[in-house]
């Protein structure tokens, strides 16, 4: 199974086959005489993994069309989790990245229909009020490489972190660029002998390459300076709760993040950020026109919010390019409260349907502390 990351006059294409749990990846490159496509070796049919001896992991150089091996695929790990430096491709969105530790969430995915005995009828009027158990799922906080981010800049937006800033501006915020949240299943393993196979600020002050780690174990280990900032920012980083709902075929998830508490005109104000992730699980390309948010607060307050998009873009989603991906704030005056609402598709034909964004919670169950001022080396 051959794999490509995005390159200028470079796409990638990853689709999912969703039913089999297999993956599909084939490299284009741009030419004079058309598309040339790299087609991937089948896997193999006892066990549905690609033959790790002939699969070469594929990156085109900045300049050209040239492509130029950067690793080789590894097994997917079926149980357990991925380690500390474990080297990755995003198999949605293409870059390369490492994994630097894991977060234990709980998914609230309302396409899983509860057994009869569990569920309860709605109120008249609820939007999809219905209780959801969660299930514990794997995420990964990771680096990605930055020469891979301006090629994924129109599929996400997803590429920082951001903080309160450590300072009395309630409203200032500041960014880590380059961290991303990672689902275990969106991870497609390799390895490289490359000592500094990812470019990123951080790669050598939290990761250092070490030869003498076993295999099958990735060759990087976590430095002190890794383990001190998981540690010291652990409240500000940790994601918890992932909210899952899908409308005719589109897949909504929603990630939120509490960032803390400031004092401004004499009231705290409470701040939030949430990632949000559209994928179209369909054949049929859509449009994003609209959204409508409704934010209720546990000061009493209900705020409704419409707009044309999401931060400034109207993505198409496409068999192509499938997933669109944001994050955004919002502050409260209330230590909680709740957000749902509904994104507007186009067809290609005109019409439009509402695609539901399941409710989750907003909650300050953190220590209401100031963010640590521990994010520059």
């Amino acid at each position: 199974m051959a794999a490509c990351a995005i390159r200028r006059g470079f796409l990638t294409v990853v689709s999912k086959y969703n039913k089999k749990h297999t993956h599909r990846i084939l490299g284009v490159i741009e030419g004079s005489s058309g598309l040339e496509v790299k087609r991937p070796r089948l896997p193999c049919l006892a066990c549905g993994l690609p033959n790790i001896q002939q699969t070469r992991f594929m990156s085109s150089r900045p300049e050209g069309k040239v492509l130029e091996t950067v690793g080789v695929f590894e097994a997917l790990k079926q149980h357990g989790k991925y380690e500390t430096g474990q080297l990755f491709l995003h198999s949605v969105f293409g870059y390369r990245g490492i994994v630097l530790f894991p977060w234990h969430a709980r998914i609230y995915d309302r396409d899983i229909i509860p057994p009869m005995s569990d569920s309860k009828p709605e109120p008249p009027g609820s939007h999809g009020s219905k209780e959801v158990k969660g299930r514990t799922h794997t995420y990964y906080q990771v680096l990605i490489d930055t020469r891979d981010c301006p090629h994924i800049s129109q599929r996400s937006q997803t590429e920082a972190v951001t903080f309160l800033a450590n300072h009395d501006d309630s409203r200032a915020l500041y960014a880590i660029p380059g961290l991303d949240y990672v689902s275990h299943e969106d991870i497609l393993p390799y390895n490289s002998t490359e000592q500094v196979p990812i470019q990123h600020e951080l790669f050598e002050r939290f990761l250092m390459f070490n030869p003498d780690k076993t295999t099958p174990a990735p060759p990087f280990s976590a430095r002190d300076t890794l383990k001190a900032w998981q540690e010291k920012n652990h409240p500000w980083l940790e994601l918890s709760d992932v909210h899952r709902e899908t409308t005719e075929n589109i897949r909504v998830t929603v990630i939120p993040f509490y960032m803390g508490m400031r004092d401004a005109q004499n009231s705290h104000v409470y701040w939030w950020r949430y990632c949000i992730r559209l994928e179209n699980m369909g054949s049929e390309v859509v449009q994003l026109r609209e959204r409508h948010w409704r934010i209720f607060s546990l000061s009493g307050t209900l705020e409704t919010v419409r707009g044309r998009g999401v931060v400034g873009r109207e993505p198409v989603l496409s068999k192509e390019q499938p997933a669109f991906q944001y994050s955004s704030h919002v502050s409260l005056q209330a230590p909680s409260g709740h957000m749902w609402g509904t994104f507007r598709i186009e067809r290609t034909d005109g019409s439009h349907f509402d695609v539901r964004i399941p409710p989750f919670s907003l909650e300050s169950n953190k220590d209401d502390k100031a963010p640590p001022a521990g994010y520059t080396f």
